[in-house]
């Protein structure tokens, strides 16, 4: 046996917070040291926080990080673990994304990251500069380059995040170069499935590559990218651990290392492989480690707790598809907002506009959520004063506002433990209409659509005053779908310092609630949900009505700015979809939509940070690029 223990630790990172980022990773570097760790796994960017953008081309910035990692080797010098952190490293006119060993109080070595995305949420590539194979050089004195590290316990290689989704990354090579260990520093974002997805791809790399990998991902929020932290151990194919998400903390597993090298020896495909790479692939670099780890003697073989070497073991889960679905998105939206108000330190509360609707009510949910999180450890009496003391909540209504918004709007105040005011804005909108007319020549008149806007935009006023007053995070709570047929009001409902759902479909929304009702009971929610979904700007006002059912909206932006299909396509594949509905009515949705859609860019791309949560989101700055002045001919 050759047994050594490795430790994932997850880290709520800042960005520029390197004092701070380096302080949270040596209490955990300690903890998983005392743990009997052998070796620690740190994120991406640990030290400078991800994502930095274009700080990285401040020379001070990056200076600043290499000044940190000194202080975090110095700090842990007396720990007998390898220690894998992130950082970002200038060489020349160059800076690279770093995975740094650092080990007995000094810098081992720096593997640059070769896999810089550009697609999505990502522009790496826009400030970075990649690792190339075969590179040997020398940074600070310290190597650097295409690196593998001969440790006492085994061969380790590092890498950094999306080197590891490419099947012929640099993993391939530094495994046919003997690394037997590979550690991955990633900060993958939270993607709707993406944890099934990173579990498989992990552990098919680790079969295709007869190696062992360890898998640490960053925790947190910073601007709209959420993080949901775990991470994997998977040993030549193999599931060894699966990291608790959303949280910060250390996680370990013992790993008997003797296997990958036996099933090395058994795959003959793998070894062929291995003999002709070595005849004509670049070489990568080996840089010897002398000083031997500590504790691996006390270490005890990784025996199943079932105690069987045959029968998989007993699941541990309880939850269903649905349920991990609902509770994986309540959990990464409340942290999005906790984040958010918490790091950027310029907000004491949080403020919600309820309407008594739909959208508002989950948003004012999931920052209680948050709350019950961050206090976890208190009890509900003392969670509910925290509340108190920093949900604010607000009903403005007009002459279309109905009673059971109000009821339902108090009711959600209420059972999330919510300061609550009614501030009536109908005087104020009927003196504005006054002032606009005043405005308008003779011929023009407000129109029904500016009458209805005027009220969503002096709410939006008196919310951002209140933000001024109360040093409040005014949180914007339109949903996607709204958003992407501009079914929302310019310097009103769109208004806010943080969008909440503005990349969730309003099909999403109801699916969280109808999950939230049935396993809360809140009669906050039974009211809101008894209701059409409404805008209540004018009489008799449905929002279903005004565009189409949610879920043909929904249906039509996932095909058209998801799948890239035409309107032609779009309209073919929503008749097979949804054939209840007349072929008639089918093609007038779909032309509404790309018309509305296309005429929608000019307002979106003037929303607020958003939080990101899939790979289909509604924001020019990181996901969906789109010109806002444009022609649809081509249609």
């Amino acid at each position: 046996m050759r047994l050594a223990r490795f430790a994932i630790a997850n880290v709520d990172t800042t960005v520029g917070a390197m004092k701070s980022n380096v302080d949270r990773a040596v209490t955990l570097a300690r903890e998983a040291a005392a743990q009997g760790a052998t070796l620690v796994a740190f994120p991406e960017q640990l030290i400078g926080g991800y994502a930095a953008e274009d700080l990285v081309q401040w020379r001070a910035f990056v200076a600043s990080q290499w000044t940190e990692l000194l202080r975090f080797a110095r700090l842990t010098s007396h720990l007998g673990a390898a220690l894998c952190v992130g950082v970002s490293v200038a060489r020349g006119s160059n800076v690279y994304n770093c995975a740094a060993l650092v080990y007995r109080g000094s810098i081992i070595g720096l593997v640059p990251k070769e896999k810089l995305p550009a697609y999505n949420v990502f522009y790496e590539s826009r400030t970075l500069t990649r690792g190339l194979p075969g590179v040997r050089d020398e940074v600070h004195g310290v190597p650097f380059g295409d690196l593998v590290f001969d440790l006492d316990f085994g061969c380790l290689a590092l890498e950094v995040c999306e080197d590891v989704w490419s099947p012929d990354g640099p993993m391939r090579r530094r495994a046919y170069a003997g690394a037997e260990i590979v550690v991955n520093l990633s900060a993958s974002p939270f993607r709707l499935g993406v944890l099934a997805t990173r579990r498989e791809m992990l552990c098919t790399r680790a079969g295709d590559n007869q190696a062992t990998i360890v898998y640490a991902n960053l925790i947190g929020a910073n601007d709209g990218l959420v993080f949901d932290g775990g991470g994997f151990v998977t040993q030549n194919g193999r599931l060894l651990l699966d990291a608790p998400r959303f949280r910060e903390g250390v996680s370990l597993v013992t790993v008997d290392l003797d296997r990958t090298t036996r099933l090395r020896t058994e795959n003959t495909t793998w070894r062929l492989d291995q003999e002709a790479f070595v005849m004509s692939g670049p070489a990568v670099h080996h840089v010897g480690v002398e000083q031997p780890t500590s504790g691996r003697d006390k270490l005890t073989y990784p025996a199943p707790a079932h105690k069987s070497y045959f029968l998989p073991a007993p699941s541990t889960s309880t939850r269903s598809v649905r349920d991990e679905f609902a509770e994986d998105l309540l959990d990464v939206l409340a942290l999005g907002i906790g984040d958010y108000f918490e790091k950027t330190g310029a907000f004491k509360t949080i403020g919600v506009a309820l309407s008594g609707g739909r959208d508002s009510l989950l948003c004012l949910i999931l920052a209680r959520r948050w709350i019950d999180q961050k206090f976890a450890k208190e009890d509900k009496a003392a969670r509910d004063a925290k509340a108190r003391s920093i949900l604010r909540a607000f009903f403005m209504p007009t002459r279309y506002s109905s009673e059971e918004t109000k009821k339902a709007a108090e009711k959600t105040a209420e059972e999330l433990c919510a300061t609550f005011a009614i501030v009536s804005v109908d005087d104020a909108f009927q003196r504005e209409l006054g002032e606009i007319e005043k405005m308008l020549v003779p011929g023009e008149v407000v129109t029904p659509v500016a009458r209805q806007n005027m009220q969503a935009r002096v709410r939006a006023a008196r919310m951002w005053t209140w933000a001024n007053s109360a040093t409040g995070l005014f949180l914007q709570t339109s949903n996607m779908s709204e958003k992407a047929v501009g079914y929302a009001t310019i310097g009103g409902d769109m208004e806010g310092a943080l969008s909440v759902i503005a990349n969730v479909p309003k099909t999403v929304v109801n699916f969280l609630l109808d999950y939230l009702l049935e396993t809360t009971g809140s009669e906050a929610i039974k009211l809101t949900l008894k209701k059409p979904a409404s805008a209540e700007l004018a009489d008799n006002q449905e929002d279903e009505r005004e565009l189409m059912p949610f879920p043909v909206l929904d249906a039509c932006f996932a095909l058209y700015a998801g799948e890239k299909m035409s309107p032609d396509e779009v309209e073919e594949a929503l008749a097979a979809t949804f054939p209840e509905h007349d072929p008639a009515q089918i093609a007038a949705w779909t032309r509404k939509f790309a018309r509305l859609f296309t005429m929608s860019i000019y307002k979106w791309v003037q929303t607020p940070l958003s939080l990101h949560v899939g790979n289909l989101d509604l924001d020019r700055e990181r996901a969906l690029q789109l010109p806002v002045v444009q022609k649809t001919e081509w249609q």
